[in-house]
């Protein structure tokens, strides 16, 4: 079974955590090891069937340390997403050091999410980072719950949030109100969209509803991502009335292909993005997403992440990657009032005063879905320049 050990730490905040980590200063009287490029690779999965219906026993209680699981899809589609979750969540143990919190990591995609979760609970894990995707939350939590295990999922699925399930995933939501409250800072009065004809595209066109209300909403229209398409939904969207920015709540590739549509009858549209579009650093080489604006969390950590991850692992990670990351520091963080053998301290996830880590600063709110401080971005020739900063903290 793959594992690294961490020792708890005595501040609330892990932005220290992560600061000491990626910038390799002491922290808690502990100096950071240097990764070489030649260290072992990362841990395998474990992908032994676990015993169905429910978890058996075939680990001895672990007396010293607290068990934490990593449940990431490791092989299939979404292979290259998990593992650079749980390289990241492993990288953040190796930062911080230490033998209190032992994690392991299960293949969601090779067993299944049901049969990982149960042999995560077989093998005496008390908190699980993770799944990724909203149909494996789906499946772990009800498991998970009855165990009383909470789970901090990567989706960002809000659907699947809440009864000890909390979320980490980056949502549309809190994305576009952070764009439009900006855009409205700087005079912009009437809105619209353009969203794709699925779950993800009528919670951002919610969101927007719900940003602007009605006086400021001029029509949101469900659009394909062909040029056809593209302009028989923006003679809808005109149709409907005036507008001075308009969402795109799609990938910046396809919002590149109906800004020119857009631009041809408004010139001066602003255009407004997603959080989707900060797993995208190339943007700024399309000149039609130039101008543009977008909320996301900030990259100044993440940057220095990635250059640990690299220089650990000899790859670039996913951007998501710093959510296995900022899991992993906030499990070393409650470690310090998490006896071994005895359950996870739940209550100390939904601390109103938030955590910091590699993406800013984040609450878990009553829903189980992480509030974010976001930065607002415009698009450049050079990437991305910052418009409107991330807040510190929630105080």
């Amino acid at each position: 079974m793959a594992e690294q050990s961490v020792a708890p730490q005595a501040r609330r905040s892990i932005l220290a955590l992560a600061a000491g980590g990626l910038l390799g200063l002491a922290l808690g009287g502990c100096q950071l090891v240097p990764a070489p490029r030649e260290e072992p690779p990362p841990p395998e999965p474990a992908t032994r069937q676990a015993p169905e219906p429910g978890p058996q026993p075939n680990l001895p209680p672990d007396s010293v340390r607290d068990r934490v699981a990593v449940l990431v899809p490791l092989s299939g589609a979404n292979a290259a997403v998990g593992r650079s979750i749980a390289n990241a969540a492993n990288l953040a143990l190796l930062d911080t050091g230490g033998e209190r919190i032992r994690i392991s990591v299960y293949d969601t995609a090779g067993v299944g999410p049901a049969a990982a979760a149960n042999q995560a609970l077989a093998e005496g894990n008390g908190l699980f980072l993770g799944p990724l995707l909203a149909e494996d939350v789906r499946a772990v939590s009800p498991i998970a719950r009855r165990a009383g295990v909470p789970v901090v999922a990567f989706s960002n699925d809000v659907s699947v949030a809440g009864n000890g399930t909390y979320l980490m995933g980056f949502t549309p939501a809190q994305s576009v109100a952070r764009v439009v409250f900006y855009a409205r800072s700087r005079g912009v009065q009437r809105f619209a969209a353009l969203v794709g004809d699925g779950v993800y595209g009528r919670r951002a066109g919610q969101a927007l509803a719900d940003s602007t209300g009605d006086a400021r909403l001029a029509g949101i229209q469900l659009s394909g991502h062909d040029i056809p398409a593209i302009r028989s939904a923006v003679g809808r969207l005109n149709a409907q009335g005036d507008y001075e920015a308009v969402l795109i709540a799609d990938s910046g590739r396809n919002a590149a292909l109906a800004v020119p549509v857009l631009r041809a009858g408004r010139p001066s549209v602003q255009i407004l993005g997603t959080e989707l579009w900060a797993a995208e650093p190339a943007l700024g080489r399309n000149p039609a997403l130039r101008g543009a604006w977008y909320a996301a969390v900030s990259d100044s950590m993440f940057n220095q992440l990635r250059t640990r991850y690299r220089a650990r692992y000899g790859t670039d990670p996913h951007r998501l990657a710093s959510l296995g990351y900022d899991a992993a520091l906030l499990a070393v963080r409650v470690a310090k009032d998490w006896r071994a053998g005895r359950p996870f301290p739940e209550r100390a996830l939904r601390d109103p005063g938030g955590f910091s880590g590699v993406d800013g600063a984040f609450r878990f709110g009553a829903d189980g879905v992480a509030e974010r401080a976001l930065e607002v971005r415009e698009v450049t020739l050079g990437g991305t320049a910052v418009l409107s900063p991330a807040a510190k903290n929630f105080d």
